[in-house]
């Protein structure tokens, strides 16, 4: 199994920056493949980013791609996420999520395992 843990998220002013982190136990950086995603009140969640854990490829949504970069590091079985050039749009609950294998879907409902979650709030 392998449990999840997100920090790093907050408050910050449009065109701030912050970086989440994605905290793995587990069977994580060996057997799982780990998303980010983000959910809006009244909105679908969302895929964000990914990394793949042997290639170090990197994926985005859009949305994102060009302020958002995705990273991990493997000693610390951590994954990140550095939002650069927030927008209010931004705003939301980001999760780190996990599932068993290589293949880093983009629905969530592809993922057996989630972290609790993390504020981002960006005012204008």
């Amino acid at each position: 199994q392998v449990q999840l843990v997100e920090s790093g998220g907050g408050l910050v002013q449009t065109g701030g920056s912050l970086r989440l982190s994605c905290a793995t136990s587990g069977r994580t950086f060996s057997s799982y493949a780990i998303n980010w995603f983000r959910q809006a009140p009244g909105k679908e969640r969302e895929f964000v980013a990914a990394i793949s854990r042997s290639s170090g490829r990197t994926y985005y949504a859009d949305s994102v791609k060009g302020r958002f970069t995705i990273s991990r590091d493997n000693a610390k079985s951590t994954v990140y996420l550095q939002m650069n050039s927030l927008k209010p749009e931004d705003t939301a609950v980001y999760y780190c999520a996990a599932r068993s294998g290589s293949v880093h879907y983009i629905l969530p409902r592809k993922y057996d395992y989630w972290g609790q979650g993390t504020q981002v709030t960006v005012s204008s």
